[in-house]
């Protein structure tokens, strides 16, 4: 009799035991009770009634979405692949369970068709440089999508857009005629400046004729610095102006012999 009595204490005692559980921080416990949801357990240790209820075990932490290359058309007539990467947690592990039946895949092709459809509403060069429009568009959607599932999407990032070869090409040139403009335009300021300064400079030298002379003796040093065997021989600027006053008065006695004779 009391070994029969033992038996039966151990066996309530293992049925009781197997009701105890223990879920990690990040781990909530959704309860069932024959088949109806009860309540949400953990983290930590807690008993349910072995047989009566059912456990179904939600991670909480953020989970990461690796979202395959998409083929899309963007707004400019474009077919482009796109793949991008989001960022959601459950906060809500009773609505994730009951009201969705995979809530990992429901929120992959969410944010797979809505990634194709935001990226179809822009064009190339939004796609390219504005991501983070993009970024926030599909973050906004799908979030809406999944709330009533207790999911919420903390973040998507855009990570690769892949161009056909042809349309690179174009890019390219079009870039490479961007840059040969700005050149040009910078180059045609560069001598509208310079000439300003020569006027400026030029003017400064009829006021000052020293300052030609200066010019010169600069400009004997910078060929001498080449070592060249180029030889110049310099005449003062006075030397020309009297040679030309000489050249002027002999014309001039020249006329009035003529007359005279």
């Amino acid at each position: 009799m009391n070994s029969l009595v033992g038996i039966l204490v151990g066996l309530i005692f293992l049925f009781g035991a197997s009701g105890i559980k223990i879920d990690r921080e990040y781990e909530r416990g959704v309860i069932f009770r024959l088949g109806r949801f009860r309540r949400i357990k953990g983290p930590g240790l807690y008993w349910i009634i072995p047989l009566v209820d059912r456990k179904a075990l939600v991670d909480v932490r953020t989970k990461t979405v690796d979202i395959t290359p998409q083929e899309a058309v963007t707004a400019d007539s474009v077919t482009i692949r796109v793949n991008a990467v989001l960022y959601y947690r459950i906060i809500n592990a009773d609505r994730a369970i009951n009201r969705v039946e995979n809530y990992e895949m429901a929120v992959y092709q969410s944010a797979m068709t809505t990634l194709r459809n935001v990226v179809g509403q822009n064009i190339l060069d939004d796609v390219l440089q504005n991501r983070d429009k993009i970024n926030l568009k599909v973050q906004e959607i799908v979030d809406e999508i999944t709330e009533p599932w207790g999911i919420d999407v903390e973040r998507v990032e855009i990570k690769d857009v892949e161009i056909p070869i042809a349309m690179q090409r174009a890019m390219a040139k079009e870039a490479e005629a961007v840059r040969e403009k700005r050149a040009r335009l910078i180059k045609a300021s560069a001598e509208q400046e310079a000439s300003l300064k020569l006027a400026e400079a030029s003017q400064r030298i009829v006021k000052n004729p020293a300052a030609l002379e200066l010019r010169r003796l600069q400009m004997l040093t910078e060929i001498g610095a080449e070592n060249n065997t180029t030889t110049l021989i310099m005449m003062p600027s006075d030397f020309i102006s009297l040679a030309k006053q000489w050249t002027e008065a002999l014309e001039q006695q020249q006329s009035t012999s003529d007359e005279t004779k």
